[in-house]
């Protein structure tokens, strides 16, 4: 081999081994999601002696539900983070009840990301409302999609009848999901020293200590794992955006599906849709369904967390998983598949950015309205009332 092909070689080898390592530690960072999600079950439950009733009395009420989650994912800019923890919280004896409003709230509460996004391009009008409505455009949806089977829950426990049904199918006599029985064993010995830890430093807190662990732990690997596979898939991600907006809405929700899964954010997703429509490479009806794609694709990191579940609230901790994917397919095939209500999301979606062009101060006031004052005074009224 000439010295001239070595180098070549070398050059070749070094990139790939970088890649190659680069997958094992998101194949390590998906192992410690599930731990920590396991991590969260275990300390929960200790610390509530598996009945978390109490400590949840004032989510009873569904809208209190539904606030914890809009103003969790909102802070936190992460419905993946957010569902994962709720599904260890199930898992720790919240019930799934409670959860149905949480996971709910966390499809609102993601959209803050992209609305942000949209304000970049405040300083040129056209740009600006181009961005502000395709931003908005998924806000509008997700709200539709909550009042609509918030009340469909309430009233026929449609989605609790469902989510249950397929739950008691894949967890199997063992009270682990059929198939993935090793997951326990896998992650015993990770769960294990955080809880060596957590009694190391304090004893009669370990168990809120391993919910804390759990929780920095969640938010860390989805963090990590997301700007991973962003370098990693980034690249093919787009190109399947490029090749499928505009192509049919069918293709366009399979697309941001896929795309969602690949970077694991919807948030990610979404954003990456606002730049495009501010400067006129795609427009507001093209963009739409690729956006609902993505409120499907983040459901896989609630069913990654489910599968860390053993025991008697294995089946629990799957439903609400269940639940959160079956509340996101059904709002797409219901709202998108009516014409009438198709359309309300894009009408206002275009008459808010309208608005905000004329006036960009009530962009900002939409922003806190609609992920921070609002719950916030749903709260305030809650406590005044309750």
């Amino acid at each position: 081999m000439t010295a001239v092909a070595q180098q070549v070689a070398k050059q070749d080898d070094g990139p790939l081994i970088m890649r190659i390592g680069q997958w094992l530690l998101v194949a390590l960072l998906v192992y410690l999601l599930i731990s920590a999600v396991g991590m969260i079950g275990s300390g929960f439950k200790g610390a509530t002696k598996g009945d978390a009733t109490e400590l949840f009395a004032f989510a009873t009420n569904p809208f209190m539900g539904l606030v914890v989650g809009i103003l969790a994912t909102s802070l936190i800019q992460s419905s993946s983070t957010v569902t994962s923890i709720i599904v260890g919280l199930v898992a720790g004896g919240l019930s799934v009840e409670m959860a149905i409003p949480m996971v709910m709230g966390a499809n609102i509460g993601t959209t803050i990301t992209n609305t942000i996004v949209a304000l970049g391009h405040i300083r040129k009008k056209k740009s600006f409302r181009r961005a502000f409505a395709a931003a908005t455009v998924h806000d509008f949806f997700n709200l539709m999609a909550v009042v609509i089977f918030m009340t469909l829950e309430l009233t026929t426990g449609i989605l609790h009848k469902i989510g249950g049904y397929f739950a008691n199918s894949l967890v199997g006599a063992d009270m682990s999901v059929k198939g993935l029985n090793f997951i326990k064993p896998a992650t015993k010995p990770t769960i294990g020293l955080f809880k060596d830890a957590a009694e190391m430093i304090y004893a009669p807190g370990m168990n809120v200590l391993l919910v804390i662990f759990g929780i920095i732990i969640i938010f860390m690997s989805i963090t990590w794992v997301g700007k991973l596979l962003k370098r990693l898939l980034v690249g093919r991600a787009k190109r399947i955006m490029h090749s499928s907006i505009g192509k049919g809405p069918i293709r366009g929700i399979i697309s941001g599906s896929i795309v969602t899964i690949l970077v694991q954010s919807s948030s990610t997703t979404t954003s990456l849709m606002v730049p495009l429509a501010g400067s006129g490479v795609f427009r507001l009806k093209q963009i739409y369904p690729f956006t609902l794609g993505a409120n499907i694709g983040t459901c896989i990191t609630g069913l990654l967390a489910a599968t860390a579940i053993t025991g008697p609230t294995a089946v629990y901790a799957m439903e609400i998983a269940l639940i959160h994917t079956t509340f996101n397919v059904l709002a797409v095939l219901l709202i998108y598949g009516i014409k009438t209500l198709r359309k309300i999301p894009l009408r206002g979606a275009t008459w808010l950015a309208k608005l905000a062009v004329e006036r960009k101060t009530l962009a900002l006031v939409y922003l806190f309205g609609v992920y921070f004052v609002t719950p916030g005074i749903m709260v305030a009224i809650y406590q005044m009332f309750k």
